[in-house]
Order: C-alpha cells, then structure tokens, then sequence
C-alpha cells in the first residue's frame, strides 16, 4: 500500500519528522529502538503532511486561508477568534480527497480486525513541534475512546482544523514560523484503558529547577488529560536517577495529590455529542497514592531509558492500562524549557519583606512578579487583561495562550506543576502560582499583588506591589577561596536550586523544618496515636492520608525531607541536625500541647540533647534515627552526617552517641561521622574532652552569642546587645577552632552570624575555620567579599 498518506507506527522513526511530525515520529522510533527494552508504546498509524497538503489544496483552500492570515494582528485578541473560526469552519466543510478517506478507512480496519469494542485515542503531530527551540505540544487538539470510522474521519478533519485555532495561529506568529510552513500529521493509536486505570506526565529533570539527577513524575486517576489540562492537582513523585542505575530504593518523595476529579469513557456513540467525560474522584482513591513504589521504579527507569536514548531531557506522558495492569508511554518529547538554561548563571529572586498572604498554591519559575490583578471567570473575557496585569482564573488550557504572553504572572485555581500554565509560564519566564483553590474569590480584579515563587515548594500572592531584588550571578568567575562555604538548607523543597550556588555541601540541613512542614505532627502523638483526643486523631487521619499510620508517616516523610536534601548535594556532605524543636515549638504541633511541660525561658530548657536521653522522649528520637538510617542504608545517600545540637556537658554527649548506636547509627560505621553543635560556652572551655567523642565541631554562633551575652535572643529588649562580632564571643569561637585544628577534627559554623556579617567570616577565616555554612541568599555577596585581597589568608 502507497505510504503517501498512511504510514505505520513501526515504520516510523526520528528521521521522519519532516513526513509526520515530531510526536509521531518519535512514537514510531520508541516502537522501533525501545520495545526491546521493555517499553510499552501503544500502536497504530499516522497520517502524512503531505496527506494534509493535499487535503489544503482542494478548492483553493491554501490560498484563502494565507491572504486570511497575511495582514492579521494576533494581538487583536476579537479579530484573532474571528479569523480562526472563519478558517476552522472552511475546513470542517471541506471533503476528504478520496485516496485518502479510502486509505484511512483501510488502515483502521485492519487496526480493528479480530478486536472487541477497539477505541482509539487521534492526536495532532505538528511538523514544526517539539522542536528544541520550540514546542508545539498542546496546540492542536486531541480525541480519545473514538470508535468507529465516522467517528474517526471527524476527528482526524477536527484535528487537521485545530492547526488553526487561535493559540496555534499566536503561537507561530510569536516563535516566527511561517503558517504554510508547518502542516500537521494525525497518529491513531490504540487507547490505553486509562479510564479505568490512572496516567500523568514524567520529566527526565526537575521542571523547576532543572536538577538533573531525578525523575519527576506526576500521576492521577483516568485519562491523562485531566493532569496536561490542569483540571486536577496530582500526585506528585521524586525518583532518584544513580539509585535506579543501580536498581536500588530510589523514591526520594511523594506528595499527595487532591485529585478530584477523573476522566474516563462516555456511553455516547458520535463526536460532537463528547466521547469523554468528566466525574468526582471517590474519596477513597483520593486519599491514597495512584502508583505503588514498584510501578514508580518502573515507570522511571522507561524516563531514563527514553532520555538516554534522545540524548536529552524528556518531557513523556505515560498512561496504566486498568484491565490489564501494565504501564505504557503514550508520547515523548524534548523538554525544552530547563534543559536549556544557562546553568552557569544564577539569578537570585528575593522579597525584602512580605506582606499580607492572600492566597498560595504550587510555585512555578522561582521568580517574583507583580502587577494588577486581572481575575477573569472564563475564555470570553480575555479582552480585560492588558500588558503587565497578572493573570487569576479557575484554569488555563492552549486557548489561553494568547494572553498569557501579556501577563507578569499567572495565578490558577486549580492545576499541577506539569499542567498547562505552568508549562507555558516557564517558557514565556513569568512567575505562575497553580492550584491554589481560592485565588478567584480571596484576590478582587483590579487590586496589586505580588507573585512570590521564590520561597519554595508553596508561592504566595501577597497584597501590594511588595519590593524585591533580582540579581545574576555568572559561577564560572566565582574566585577560590581558602575555606570551604557550605549551605544552611532548611525547606527540602528548595534543595535542587540551591544545589546549583557555588558550595561544597550542606553545614546545617534543619531537621525541624522538616517536622514543622512536611509533618506537623508531635512525635508521643504519633506513638500514641490511639490515646489522644477524637479531634485530635481526626486532624492527623486527614494529614497522614497515603501512608500506613502516624508513625509510618512520621517516619517516611523525614527521610524524604532529608533524603531530597542528601541528594540534591550527593556526594558533598550533609550534616543533618537532629531535631532541636523548645517546648514552646514542640507544643504548636497536632497533639503536642498534651507532652510538652510549659517553661518560662524555652531556649534554655528541655531542648537539643537533653531530650534524646529523656525517657518521656527516647522513643521519639528513635523516630528520627531511623528515618536516617533509612536514608543512608535504603537510599544509599552515605553522604549524610549526624548533627547533635545544644549539648551541655561531656557525659551528655556521651549518652547520645550511645543511643545513636543504639538505634543503629554508629559512628564510623560505613563512614558516619557524628558532629556536635558547640554553641554552649562549656563545650568551647571543655573542647578537647567533648571532641573525644564526636567527629568535630559546627559553631552555633546565634546560641553561643546569648549564652556568652547572658541575653535572651527572643526579647526586643535586649535585642540591641546581641551581637555575634563581640570580643567575649570572638574569644570561644577562636577556642573552638584551634582545638578542632589541633585534633585534626572538622570545624565549621553553621550560625547565622557570617551570613550577616561577611567581616566575621572573614576574621574566621584568619582563624583557619574549616568552612562557612551561609544561608543561601548570602552565598555570593560573602564569597566575593572573603575572596577581596585584603581578607586572601596569606601563605
């Protein structure tokens, strides 16, 4: 048979994007290169360009849609729709050349001989898409469950019109493609039976940062399109690359997806009554994960095997069949936002004070914008929004598109990190917060806001247009320093961006923040799970959803919290600091009103070590050892150091390295090394003895300094006199050193003190410290300012 119009699957490959587009050419090359490999890829056929050519050239219809288009000014948003559905409608009147109805009726014949009930999904491929330098994806339109050849013939004339609607028409005008230049194949595929099962995207790279040595994969129950379009916040998941090379425990984090709704099959038998709808989530599949860690292992080792194949990143949509419970790849194509990002340049985006939250959601790019809220309720108001407003509506699919591109940033109700606008506003570099569930109602059309998502995982829309700085950083001309400069990281979820600063590991990774964030939940409650209060318990079932039980819970996402951090630094060092939580903090968790005593001075009470030999909290450091355990032994991430903080006296430290052991984190076993904060006066008079049990010193300067000043560094009154540059302070840091030195131990500092202070770091440095733990948005401001001549060590 002619392959002028028709062309199957597995006779396809990369070097046929010109014939068929590039996601048709790349489903071809998968069938072809990958199956081997074991990768499922659906099969079917795909249509020609030159099968839409023909078609175009019938009655003239080329010509009158090119003077249509000639003159057209895409950002007249009311002539755009015009001229679009005027050339859509010219389409859908137009017959189908013979040969090719004829063809098309033969091929899906044959793709339904000796089948029951076949449905297939009809895709666009554009000639033009998933270019590096571009990409196309979501510009045409999709069809899924047709059955039938009626059925079929309008979808493959409703996609071949798509290459027409607005969003397609801006988009090429934008990126300079000419409109005659890009035709549009058509792959008709059998359906997975998502419907029934679940399906999302995968990135071979995190799309936030562009950290390279993970898989992140988001998933949801039915057909995929609910997650592409963003109608459903998904589940979302971190699977670490070196551990699937080694087929080892590789899932660094999930997190818990709302998935309301689902997609699946609708009893309706013709196109245009809708072949799919849209349904609630049952509860009970709401609060559980979508994949289990086994079918995660698996669905990420197919990313790798796909991105070594293209030799670049992926962007793959992936889809389990429910019938027969198998994974399948549906599509690949090139990420082509992060991967090509300069990395040798750092652009560093911070709020100089923040105001009043107004709503928060999922952040996407890692930048600040702000602006005029513009709050739109649907498409037919997209006439409001001027150049420079911020864009807030329920949710955005390609048919925003054209808008978009005017907004400072964008602000949905409803979507994830992969669905439609965060795709489009990390390729047009705005700021967009997703997901937030409220934005509509909490932010008035007309007010300033801010967009903040460079404070992590969460974004936040804050009241008035807030100041902010913006600063580029090229890390090829960063000079060498005589010292070591590590990071203090607390929020897991920023670990990937910061691992990209200039450092050489991470000084100070807070385990609190992690219990305080990812948790919330006091330890003794979680133990005690059966014996605390209705409300109580109800509060933490809802919190613990997807995980076994409370302990279980508090256990898994304290490894994925430290686990995260451990990676993104592999294979620099991580000091991990036990919890170090006052009574005060301990109690603002769920239940822990009920196990903490009330003290008048917190910050020097039942606090740091003294807990972990406590029997009111043994049990609950145990929690935390083993959560470290895990990540050192299952996940491998050996980089991770122990860190005891506020140690009073020798024979203290010398009861938590026993329980340490005890609870199977031995020092010097597979390399652990156990590190004490010194930040009580004792530990710097008695250094030697303290150092005889514990690896080396990181200097606490911001407890030091109060405990050395007398002074309570939580009271306003005293607050003028705290000040880490004081002659007493200066002369126990100095003790420190010099002992760590002597002893040939590790000494650092992990305080707050160098990342205010860069002439403090610079006098440790004359004390020969052996590195500098700084905050992050310090980093470069100190490194450049220790590296001037007049602070360089001399020889």
């Amino acid at each position: 048979m002619s392959n002028k119009n028709i062309i199957w699957f597995d006779k396809l490959g990369m070097q046929d994007v010109k014939l068929v587009g590039g996601k048709n050419a790349s489903l071809g090359e998968m069938i072809c290169n990958l199956s081997k490999a074991g990768i499922r890829v659906p099969k079917g056929f795909a249509t020609t360009a030159q099968a839409f050519r023909d078609f175009m050239q019938q009655k003239g219809l080329a010509d009158k849609i090119e003077l249509t288009l000639r003159d057209l000014d895409v950002s007249d948003v009311e002539a755009l729709a015009d001229a679009g559905a005027t050339i859509r409608d010219w389409i859908l009147q137009t017959k189908f050349p013979a040969d090719l109805k004829q063809e098309l009726t033969d091929f899906y014949r044959k793709m339904t001989a000796n089948r029951q009930n076949v449905s297939v999904a009809v895709r666009s491929s554009a000639t033009a898409e998933d270019l590096p330098e571009a990409s196309f994806a979501g510009q045409q339109e999709s069809y899924l469950n047709v059955k039938g050849i009626t059925n079929l013939l309008a979808a493959i004339k409703s996609v071949f019109a798509s290459l027409y609607n607005n969003r397609a028409i801006a988009y090429r005008v934008h990126h300079g493609f000419a409109h005659d230049q890009v035709a549009v194949s058509v792959g008709v595929q059998y359906m997975v039976r998502s419907d029934i099962g679940s399906s999302g995207v995968a990135f071979s790279l995190d799309t936030e940062s562009g950290f390279t040595d993970v898989v992140f994969i988001t998933a949801a129950f039915g057909l995929g399109e609910t997650v592409v379009q963003g109608e459903v916040n998904p589940d979302e998941y971190y699977l670490y690359k070196p551990n699937l090379a080694t087929k080892k425990f590789a899932v660094l984090r999930k997190n818990l997806g709302t998935k309301a709704i689902k997609m699946i099959y609708s009893n309706r038998k013709r196109l245009a009554a809708g072949l799919t709808r849209t349904v609630a989530c049952r509860m009970v599949d709401r609060r559980r994960f979508v994949l289990s860690d086994q079918e995660l292992h698996e669905l990420a080792r197919y990313i790798v095997i796909i991105e070594k194949h293209y030799g670049m990143p992926m962007d793959v949509e992936w889809a389990k069949d429910g019938e027969d419970g198998k994974l399948y790849i549906v599509q690949a194509r090139p990420e082509t936002v992060k991967s090509r990002t300069n990395k040798q340049v750092i652009t560093q985006y911070q709020l100089k004070r923040r105001g009043k939250v107004i709503s928060s959601g999922r952040s996407i790019g890692q930048m600040i914008g702000q602006g005029t809220a513009r709050v739109l309720q649907n498409i037919s108001e997209m006439g409001k929004i001027a150049a420079g407003e911020v864009l807030v509506t329920e949710m955005t699919d390609p048919d925003w598109e054209p808008i978009m591109k005017k907004a400072a940033a964008i602000v949905t109700n409803r979507g994830g990190r992969t669905c439609h606008a965060a795709i489009v506003a990390r390729e047009l570099g705005i700021p967009a917060i997703v997901g937030c569930g409220d934005a509509n109602s909490k932010i008035q059309d007309g007010e300033a806001i801010t967009v903040s998502c460079a404070e992590g995982e969460t974004g936040f829309v804050y009241q008035g247009l807030l100041n902010y700085s913006c600063k580029e950083f090229n890390i090829k001309t960063m000079p060498k320093l005589p010292t070591k400069i590590m990071l203090n990281v607390a929020n897991p979820d920023q670990a990937f961006s910061f691992s990209a600063i200039p450092n050489h590991g991470v000084g100070l990774a807070r385990m609190e923040f992690i219990i305080n964030n990812m948790i919330g939940i006091h330890p003794n409650a979680a133990l005690n799970f059966n014996s605390l209060s209705h409300s109580v318990r109800s509060r933490i079932n809802t919190k613990i959803a997807g995980y076994n039980d409370p302990v279980n819970f508090y256990v898994e996402k304290l490894r994925e919290g430290i686990a995260t951090i451990a990676a993104a630094f592999y294979p620099k060092p991580v000091i991990v600091r036990m919890s170090d939580f006052k009574t005060n903090e301990y109690a603002n968790l769920l239940g822990g009103k009920d196990y903490e005593p009330q003290e008048e001075n917190p910050m020097i009470g039942f606090r740091g070590a003294s807990r972990y030999t406590h029997k009111n909290f043994e049990k609950c450091f145990a929690l935390e050892c083993k959560a470290v355990k895990q990540v050192r032994e299952k996940l491998d991430l050996t980089n991770v150091e122990v860190m005891i903080p506020f140690v009073r006296t020798v024979d203290e430290i010398k009861a938590v390295v026993k329980i340490l052991a005890k609870y199977g984190l031995k020092r010097g076993v597979n390399g652990l090394r156990i590190i004490m904060m010194c930040e009580v006066p004792s530990n710097a008079i008695l250094a030697e003895e303290f150092l005889e049990h514990v690896d080396g010193f990181s200097i606490g300067s911001n407890d030091l300094t109060q405990l050395t000043l007398g002074l309570d560094r939580d009271s306003d009154i005293v607050a003028s006199l705290f000040d880490e540059r004081d002659a007493a302070v200066k002369f126990f840091l100095s003790r420190a050193i010099k002992a760590c030195n002597k002893l040939k131990k590790y000494i650092g500092i992990c305080g707050q003190a160098p990342s205010d202070y860069p002439e403090l770091a610079a006098w440790l440095l004359q004390q020969k410290i052996g590195s500098i733990s700084l905050n992050p948005d310090s980093v470069i401001k100190t490194w450049l300012f220790i590296a001037s001549a007049k602070y360089t060590l001399r020889d």
